[in-house]
């Protein structure tokens, strides 16, 4: 029916909008993870500390033997790899309603790509 099909082609658009905005937040989530590296990747700002050292203080700038930072950057990087998986999802199916062959179907994808990335 042709509701039905306006359907597909208006959900088969907003996947696409969709896609191109988790491409842009998984860019705005790497820009984050590469500011809370530290700016030394020094020997001493990576080791875990020895067995002479009483360990971190409270209020110490590391925690676990690991810069706040290097867990702020973990954060950063488990983030980063959900959005993959969820960019990944929505590129495939997007793909395969593509592969139907259908054209409404093809240009609603064109269409929310060019919205998505465009917004």
């Amino acid at each position: 029916s042709h509701a039905g099909m306006a359907l597909s082609v208006l959900v088969i658009l907003l996947l696409s909008m969709l896609y191109e905005a988790v491409k842009m937040g998984k860019a705005v989530l790497l820009r984050r993870a590469l500011l809370a590296l530290p700016r030394s990747l020094s020997r001493e700002s990576l080791m875990e500390p020895e067995e002479g050292d009483t360990g971190p203080a409270q209020g110490s700038p590391s925690l676990m033997g690991f810069p706040i930072s290097f867990h702020r950057w973990f954060q950063y990087h488990v983030g980063q790899t959900l959005f993959h998986v969820v960019q990944v999802v929505l590129g495939y199916m997007v793909m395969l309603a593509v592969m139907s062959y259908n054209a409404w179907i093809f240009l609603g994808a064109i269409v929310g790509s060019t919205l998505g990335y465009f917004v």
